[in-house]
């Protein structure tokens, strides 16, 4: 019987051996071999949780400040080891707590500051951080925000952003990740926007709207990342920046009028004149503080705290016209200043310095430029609001048409003949308060550095009005119609029924049936019957809802729905909101990721790994949940990577 049963049990390598061993692991955890050796003692155990815990800190720190964690030399003896090991050093010189566990006080085989267990708990809290969020999608649909730039050290990066509605009813955006690619041709931007999604287990089925930049490789019809997504979902709509498109009427305007031309290249030409030395500087801000008592004195500007700050010229970027209203209204304020510099340099210099500052002086001096300085200023300044609302994280895109509409409407005002009388007053009081020449308008022209000949018998009142004034308000009136021609399409049209404002006048039952059925997919044929009444019931509910009274976008109009428990009551019609919702407005929280990218993948850090880049980037931009993240999840994470020399 003993024979028969050794032979039924077999070698120590049996698969009764083997199932005897697996039974008494599983009745005594924490027996084998491994588990011996790494368990150690639980006070071994404390000390390596608490120094895990302690480096975790760290690394939350450095993540949040998106600074480098690395210094050119770690050694024992070094001044500068880095921000990770300076700050661990801290930290135990003024804590007994973690100077007990950490650094010295450590084993030399784990103390949890190599390198190596940086990256692994970096890519832990990056992990977590993601699924915090990709948690709030849920089954929800979502649309994707992409771009490409280059980094610092000259690859091709591709950032994509989800936009979808939380459960709040709030349309939030957020950075999914970034991705390096061999060139910017849309299907190879098509297939690492879909490696991205599939990665994070998000279904390509689920994507309702797409947002660019406006590049051909992104927008185009035949070939274009828009054509290629939309080829495999029909529903998939696109809607080229808001932000974009406003930024590009400014730079037609600016290149194709020729007074426009001729202004930013004088002022082009002041900033080469002021801002090529330190002593040019000096000498700016030394007259403006001049200028700033003798003001005070005379009681023509006031004192407080925030007023009266220091100002500087900068000099505008190529693509952010921005820059160029923040340049303008910089030259308005230091126009006194500037006017006293030139004529110091032109005075007191010499050679090349002193023609070019006399040269300006006569410019700056001139009826044209204060004109078109204040000209720009009004453009700007119209258009410039409009571009900052469209870059809101909350904006929808129903209130953006309303603010397009809105910003056309106030520069036909603008160009109307009381506009003009009252933009006329405000050029002729400067011209007066800084001792300027104003033109006769029933004289004739005499053009400032431009030949004579090309303005002949021309009379002022129609190079100021006609030319100037009304020419770049009519160029910039066409181009906003002409670049927004997608807000005149049915799908828009139909949107904009859902708009909350004056008591919801623009709401209509049969637009918003007619938008449903954009999405075919969403929509069964059941819940295409029941819309109708359903909308009906809806819109006597809210309009007799005092929570409903001042509401004014439709972001607004969601969060309210979901505080007030009415999204089960009208869910075909929430859902038909929340698509709306989607669409992307601007691609500023993309543009944002590239800002970033630049800040932590700087010139000392250009040869930063791809994962890890990608790493740092989420728990910067994603501040917010990485904060919410425990240190418990993090450390069951790492611990679950690999194998340990301790079992937690």
């Amino acid at each position: 019987m003993k024979a028969r049963f050794r032979k039924h049990a077999g070698e120590i390598n049996s698969a009764h051996s083997e199932a005897e061993e697996k039974y008494n692991m599983f009745i005594t955890p924490k027996t084998s071999i491994h588990e011996s050796i790494a368990s150690n003692t639980a006070q071994f155990k404390a000390r390596y949780l608490s120094r895990l815990k302690w480096s975790l800190k760290c690394i939350r720190y450095i993540l949040r400040q998106g600074l480098a964690f690395r210094g050119h030399d770690e050694s024992r003896d070094s001044k500068n080891k880095g921000n990770f090991k300076e700050l661990l050093d801290w930290l135990a010189g003024n804590f007994e707590e973690v100077k007990e566990v950490v650094l010295d006080n450590a084993p030399h085989n784990c103390q949890m500051t190599d390198h190596k267990i940086q990256k692994q708990i970096i890519g832990c809290c990056a992990a977590k951080t993601t699924k915090f969020f990709i948690d709030e999608v849920g089954d929800e649909c979502f649309a994707i925000l992409a771009d490409e730039s280059s980094d610092a050290y000259q690859q091709e990066q591709l950032a994509l952003c989800l936009r979808f509605v939380n459960k709040l009813g709030e349309p939030v955006e957020r950075f999914l990740g970034l991705v390096q690619v061999e060139d910017t041709a849309s299907l190879t931007l098509k297939e690492a926007i879909q490696s991205l999604l599939i990665r994070h287990q998000l279904p390509l089925s689920k994507i309702r709207g797409q947002g660019y930049d406006g590049a051909s490789n992104m927008k185009g019809h035949v070939n274009g990342l828009k054509k290629l997504i939309m080829e495999d979902s029909p529903s998939v709509y696109y809607v080229h920046c808001f932000a974009h498109q406003s930024q590009l009427t400014l730079v037609i305007v600016a290149k194709e009028n020729i007074d426009c031309q001729w202004f930013f290249g004088q002022l082009a030409y002041l900033l080469n004149v002021l801002g090529m030395s330190c002593k040019k500087i000096r000498m700016l801000r030394i007259a403006q503080v001049e200028y700033m008592i003798q003001a005070l004195k005379l009681g023509e500007i006031e004192s407080g705290q925030g007023l009266n700050q220091e100002m500087g010229l900068s000099r505008p970027g190529d693509t952010r016209w921005g820059s160029h209203h923040k340049i303008v209204m910089d030259v308005m304020a230091l126009y006194p200043s500037i006017k006293k510099v030139l004529f110091r340099v032109g005075k007191e210099s010499k050679g090349a310095e002193a023609l070019g500052a006399q040269t300006m002086w006569e410019v700056f001096e001139s009826f044209e430029f204060v004109f078109l300085l204040h000209l720009m200023n009004e453009i700007f300044g119209l258009t410039n609001s409009f571009c900052n609302a469209l870059q809101r994280r909350d904006q929808d895109i129903v209130n953006a048409m309303d603010l397009l509409a809105f910003t056309k409407d106030e520069l036909e005002v603008l160009r109307e003949d009381d506009g003009w009388k009252l933009f006329l007053d405000k050029v002729t009081s400067f011209c007066v308060k800084h001792h300027l020449r104003v033109v006769d308008m029933d004289g004739k022209y005499k053009p400032i550095q431009r030949a004579k000949r090309f303005y002949k018998d021309a009379i002022n009142y129609h190079r100021f009005h006609a030319d100037m004034f009304l020419g770049v308000i009519d160029r910039q009136l066409q181009e906003l119609n002409n670049r927004f021609d997608e807000v005149n399409t049915s799908l828009l049209r139909c949107m904009a029924s859902f708009s909350p404002a004056k008591s919801f006048s623009a709401f209509n039952v049969e637009n918003l049936v007619k938008l449903a059925e954009f999405y075919p997919h969403d929509f069964e044929l059941e819940e295409l019957v029941q819309l109708p009444f359903q909308l009906n019931r809806y819109i006597n509910d809210v309009r007799n809802d005092e929570n409903f009274t001042n509401l004014r976008s439709l972001a607004e109009l969601s969060m309210m729905l979901v505080k007030t428990d009415r999204i089960l009551r009208y869910d075909i019609v929430y859902k038909l909101l929340k698509l709306v919702l989607v669409l992307p407005v601007a691609t500023a929280d993309v543009e944002r990721v590239f800002s970033s990218m630049n800040y932590i993948k700087n010139k000392l850090r250009s040869k930063m790994g791809q994962m890890f880049l990608n790493e740092c980037l989420v728990t910067f931009i994603e501040r917010e949940f990485f904060q919410q993240v425990k240190d418990e999840d993090i450390i069951t994470s790492f611990q679950a990577l690999k194998s340990r020399k301790v079992n937690l």
